[in-house]
């Protein structure tokens, strides 16, 4: 069981981050969960703010991106009631706001990829975009989004 698992890697499933805008967390379509950009919120705050290669290091950056993905999975969850229906992580897509001279942004997308594959295995292998951008909402760091096959 994924819950089983993600306790062994001391891992809880956030509550679902309150939408920023006009949207939903999560949104079902057939058998596939399209989620929005997830913030790298925790407790209702940004673990970090400012761009990758000035205010925030990418060992932060990928840290976030860790918690991001963590909150997109809460999305997932709420959106299909278990987090066991899951038979593929389809795509990863992440956004790293940066310095025009940071080309690191794998590195940092590397923190969701990395959870993925530690909480579900084979299922978690996916299709993936880093990329980097002037700005995100918030001054936030990292912003990440998944696909996600279920049955």
């Amino acid at each position: 069981m994924i819950a089983e698992r993600m306790r062994e890697l001391g891992l809880e499933l956030p509550a679902v981050v309150t939408p920023l805008a006009a949207y939903v967390p999560a949104v079902v379509s057939g058998h596939l969960v399209f989620t929005a950009g997830q913030l790298p919120m925790r407790d209702g705050a940004l673990m970090a703010t400012g761009k990758v290669g000035a205010e925030v290091t990418p060992e932060v950056a990928n840290e976030c991106a860790r918690v991001a993905a963590l909150n997109a999975l809460a999305a997932v969850h709420a959106a299909i009631g278990s987090l066991d229906r899951i038979t593929r992580i389809v795509k990863v897509v992440g956004f790293v706001a940066s310095v025009p001279t940071f080309t690191g942004q794998p590195g940092v997308i590397n923190g969701a990829s990395e959870l993925l594959g530690e909480i579900f295995g084979e299922v978690g292998k996916h299709a993936r975009s880093a990329v980097g951008v002037p700005v995100l909402p918030l001054d936030a760091p990292v912003e990440v989004e998944l696909v996600v096959e279920f049955a």
